[in-house]
């Protein structure tokens, strides 16, 4: 996998340093079938996972975005990216990679549509708090290549390498502990297997490219491809988090609905992938004409292998050292702000405080959740911009 992510890394730090900041919010913010159109398609090759893709959705629905669109951007983003399209491709061959980003696509735009067709007149017409600022873009072409860089190659992997490792662990640990063919018994009940693969993803966390490895090893072990393709879709676009803060931020009925389609899609398409669709489409080119425990690898992966896990070791030391800003030791405002995940949650509630009146600089802990402010914002407003992001301040 190490080549395909390492590609996908770079290619999340040039969509994250050389496109606008307010282009997704210019175009999400017209109501109609359109703007969730665009929401879908914006969404499936941005490399946010689950957790960091609620707090820019919020963001998005506060600036005007309709709740159709914000529930399309929601089932979209997690589902898929560009780092976990070229990793699925490495691993479980072209089928898939193409299935997810449309599988992804289809399911947003039927969600997002139903999200508008379940809106009252009064819901659809409500006023929202448009906010007209942008963060600081660089000038320079260079500046944006270091931005890119160190956005693809720093901040990606402190938000999904915990995940990815953890993936590869229990990938790793169902390969050597559960017998060769254990999943035939589901064989001839290729729905029980799926609703089996929903009740367990559902609530488990597990990023799009973190799951690509799990869903290997579990069809090495007898699982069908659609079956597969369950965990594939539901693990990285549903958790128990991503519920609570749909429901608090859009509505019950469109929680429901976002947790429907994303269960009922998965099904729907992995029991299309079991029945209608040629099984030699899902030959996995990392096993195939290989012993699965005598895999060779070749020079460039083995490089790009070494460089990957120097990357993990370095987000792992950048994310939980301490943040000694020496700027922020007389802050005029300290808390702790609870519910951050990820490298996105943090920058979202440093974007969000930065722009209230009388704040002159934000520093956020993502290890501890301290979060200072230089300045004299008002607390009330404060708490507020926390609370619609959908976190908790103390």
């Amino acid at each position: 996998m190490s080549p395909y992510l390492l590609l996908g890394f770079l290619i999340a730090g040039v969509l994250y340093a050389f496109v606008p900041s307010g282009f997704y919010r210019h175009h999400l913010s017209r109501p109609g079938a359109w703007s969730v159109i665009k929401a879908a398609l914006i969404g499936v090759p941005l490399p946010l996972c689950s957790c960091g893709v609620l707090p820019t959705a919020v963001s998005l629905r506060r600036n005007g975005a309709s709740r159709g669109a914000s529930t399309s951007f929601l089932i979209a983003t997690p589902q898929t990216g560009i780092d976990s399209i070229a990793a699925t491709y490495s691993l479980l061959g072209p089928a898939f990679a193409i299935i997810r980003p449309v599988a992804a696509l289809v399911t947003a735009f039927i969600g997002g549509m139903l999200v508008n067709r379940s809106e009252t007149t009064s819901e659809a017409e409500e006023e929202m708090e448009v906010d007209t600022i942008d963060a600081p873009a660089s000038d320079s072409f260079g500046a944006k290549v270091r931005d890119a860089l160190r956005y693809g190659y720093v901040d990606m992997i402190q938000n999904i390498g915990k995940w990815l490792i953890i993936g590869l662990i229990i990938a790793a640990a169902i390969t050597v502990f559960v017998p060769d063919g254990f999943f035939t018994f589901f064989a001839d009940y290729p729905l029980l297997s799926m609703l089996a693969v929903v009740i367990v993803a559902v609530p488990m966390y597990v990023c799009s490219t973190g799951s690509i490895p799990i869903a290997l090893s579990l069809m090495l072990k007898g699982l069908s491809p659609g079956a597969a393709f369950v965990l594939l879709m539901a693990g990285p676009a549903a958790n128990f988090a991503s519920i609570i803060i749909v429901g608090k931020s859009l509505g019950r009925k469109s929680a429901a609905i976002y947790l429907g389609t994303i269960v009922i899609g998965a099904i729907a398409i992995g029991m299309c992938i079991d029945y209608l669709m040629p099984r030699d489409w899902f030959t996995m080119p990392a096993v195939a004409g290989h012993d699965c425990c005598h895999l060779n690898v070749g020079l460039f992966s083995g490089i790009c292998s070494v460089v990957l896990v120097a990357l993990l070791i370095n987000a792992l030391i950048r994310r939980y050292k301490p943040n000694k800003s020496k700027n922020m030791e007389k802050a005029e405002m300290t808390f702790i702000v609870k519910g951050m995940t990820c490298g996105h949650c943090k920058a979202m509630v440093e974007k969000n405080l930065s722009k209230l009146d009388g704040v002159e600089s934000v520093s956020v802990d993502l290890t501890s959740g301290e979060t200072k402010i230089m300045g004299t914002p008002d607390e009330k407003q404060v708490r507020e911009v926390i609370d619609d992001l959908g976190f908790k301040m103390e």
